[in-house]
């Protein structure tokens, strides 16, 4: 069974008023000891809609999901885990 996690690394923000403009993200499967995973950005324009010091993780996931397809992402994390797994072709020497 895969494990899918999603995690936030760091934000980019304007130092005027504090405002999150970019985050970096990574969405990571694991199956037992095979992995796999997606890294990416999202970006903002705009006013800032929470103070930056109280930001938590779940809040920016949450901003991240509303541009990026959640349940996409994890299925293709899920599809590069399973090739992994049941390999369609291979290469090497038999000697």
């Amino acid at each position: 069974m895969t494990t899918i996690t999603w995690t936030v690394s760091p934000m980019e923000r304007r130092t005027s008023d504090n405002f999150v403009h970019t985050a970096h993200w990574q969405c990571v499967g694991v199956d037992g000891d095979i992995s796999d995973s997606v890294y990416a950005t999202c970006s903002w324009d705009g006013e800032p809609v929470a103070a930056y010091d109280g930001l938590t993780q779940d809040q920016v996931l949450a901003w991240i999901w509303e541009t990026v397809d959640k349940d996409a992402t994890e299925a293709a994390v899920q599809a590069k885990i399973d090739a992994k797994k049941n390999p369609v072709s291979a290469s090497g020497l038999p000697w």
